[in-house]
């Protein structure tokens, strides 16, 4: 299955200034199988994996003095195999296990620069979180569900994948039509490795489901490892709240009943950081950084992947695919989430929305992104152009920011009267 953040990797393994690399992103993504595949296609040597999680003892070889040759030399009498520098790719995984290795990542840039290293875990934030990191002696990456082109490619759907990776452009309507039926198979399968595997395999969302009620429960058994402060059952509280809250603004307390503020909001955050909850920051004022204008009480929430949405929501699949109309799901809150996941994939960066109120009258665009420096505002609608106020708003306000992105089920279409490009679900990353 081909992955887009190869690309990323290759550059790195090339770059004249290479730091050790850590890779982060939510438990079953693809880290560990990403890693292995770059090395077996890409590396001229070996693969070394150190599995912190798996194989308690090799944390000792952290232990003491962080002098990187007598690590590497542990390793490879634990191993009897001889690590290549310049050659060979060392993985730290599940690193977070061992917070020690964390910090040695800044003496292997300093003491041997030479020697290829990746670091990947799942719960990483947390362990950052309790040691100096080495702040410009790593580089850093993040790996998230498939995008709908790297479904497409995993799909061995070619021709699809080359429309979706063009320029968006008006297509005929048989390939309109076919494009957003294949966004449908996404939406219900999601982004997550297994779970699309399972999918070309079987050609059926129903097991694709079942893998998801496993993922599922593989999320919830991690609770205990997030941290001893935070109550698991107020964690799997506001999982399923996020989980159908999508679209809409929340607060902490609407997220779970009987715990306190504090309490909800250290599960919130620890779900952040485990990469299974995105939040998605209200912006008040259009500017960049749009992290600088944001609003400490408002914000929405999405997950990391669409299948997990479903498991989460618990809507059956036959009543989902009956539905027509690819905005009604889940009366829209499904089309946001895969706009969403689309965005992030495509700007690696967190999402803003735009929200104002004034005098009792609330206007809401669902998505800021600025890639490059520039704004753009991003709708996702099934109305037609004369409905799209908050839109009109903030382009009147902010006209900068033209042209408005409208993500819809319709074909594609420039509105330049109205300063708006309406662009098909399938070109959703487009806008990003």
């Amino acid at each position: 299955m081909q992955r887009t953040i190869t690309d990323r990797l290759i550059d790195w393994k090339s770059s004249p200034r290479r730091q050790p690399l850590l890779l982060r992103g939510a438990r079953q993504v693809g880290k560990t199988w990403v890693v292995a595949d770059f090395a077996e296609r890409h590396m001229p040597g070996r693969l070394h994996v150190v599995d912190f999680e798996r194989d308690i003892a090799s944390r000792r070889f952290f232990e003491g003095d962080l002098d990187i040759r007598r690590i590497l030399s542990a390793l490879e009498l634990a191993s009897g195999r001889r690590i290549e520098v310049g050659r060979d790719l060392l993985f730290l995984d599940e690193i977070q296990a061992c917070p020690r290795a964390l910090v040695a990542l800044r003496y292997f840039y300093e003491q041997l620069p030479e020697l290829h290293v990746v670091a990947a875990g799942s719960l990483i934030e947390f362990a950052l979180g309790a040691i100096s990191f080495p702040v410009g002696r790593v580089e850093m990456l993040s790996l998230r569900p498939f995008s709908f082109l790297e479904f497409l490619r995993a799909c061995g759907n070619g021709p699809a994948a080359e429309v979706v990776s063009a320029a968006p452009r008006k297509l005929d309507p048989s390939q309109h039509e076919s494009l957003l039926a294949r966004v449908r198979d996404y939406m219900f399968v999601g982004g997550m490795p297994v779970a699309v595997a399972t999918f070309v395999e079987t050609g059926r969302i129903s097991e694709a489901r079942r893998v998801q009620d496993a993922l599922l429960d593989a999320y919830r058994a991690d609770f205990g490892k997030y941290s001893p402060r935070v109550d698991p059952a107020c964690l799997d509280e506001v999982l399923t709240s996020v989980g159908r809250s999508v679209g809409r603004q929340v607060t902490y307390t609407s997220l779970a009943q009987g715990y306190s503020h504090p309490t909800i909001k250290s599960a919130f955050d620890a779900l952040r950081r485990s990469g299974i909850v995105h939040r998605v920051s209200a912006a008040r004022l259009v500017g960049t950084p749009l992290g600088a204008a944001v609003s400490a009480r408002t914000r929405k929430a999405m997950l990391v992947d669409a299948g997990m949405m479903h498991a989460l929501t618990d809507m059956s699949v036959s009543a989902g695919l009956g539905q027509q109309d690819l905005l009604g799901v889940y009366n829209g809150a499904l089309a946001e989430q895969f706009v969403g996941q689309e965005l992030l994939a495509a700007t690696g960066r967190d999402l803003h929305y735009w929200s104002r109120s004034a005098r009792g009258s609330t206007a809401e665009v669902d998505y800021l992104v600025a890639p490059k420096g520039a704004i753009r505002a991003v709708e996702v609608k099934s109305g037609p152009s004369g409905k799209l106020k908050s839109m009109h708003l903030l382009l009147a306000e902010h006209p900068e920011c033209a042209p408005g992105f409208v993500v819809s089920a319709r074909p594609y279409a420039e509105l330049p009267e109205q300063g708006l490009v309406f662009l098909p679900l399938y070109f959703a990353a487009a806008a990003g």
